[in-house]
């Protein structure tokens, strides 16, 4: 039991539905449009490069995040974008 100074720990706090924190967080959505340019971009900066064009953390970068920025697009566009960039990182490290 809890003193008068102390809350008690197994009592629901009541100011939580006061500040909405009971009701469910909205699911994030983005926008394709958004994550398609991004996507173009960053294959645009690989097509036009005889070298890799960033460092080495922002290649690992881009190998995790490129392909799942692709999952918000529909799953044919999506692998095609993946194949590209993966053609275009293998190209650039031989080079």
């Amino acid at each position: 039991m809890a003193s008068g100074n102390e809350p008690d720990l197994f009592q629901q706090d009541e100011q939580s539905d006061l500040l909405g924190e009971d009701r469910p967080t909205p699911e994030y959505r983005t926008d394709p449009d958004t994550v398609r340019a991004e996507l173009y971009k960053i294959l645009a900066e690989a097509r036009a490069a005889r070298k890799l064009p960033w460092e080495p953390r922002t290649v690992l970068l881009y190998r995790t995040i490129f392909p799942q920025m692709t999952n918000w697009l529909p799953d044919e566009e999506g692998a095609q974008l993946r194949f590209e960039f993966e053609t275009e990182i293998k190209r650039l490290e031989v080079a």
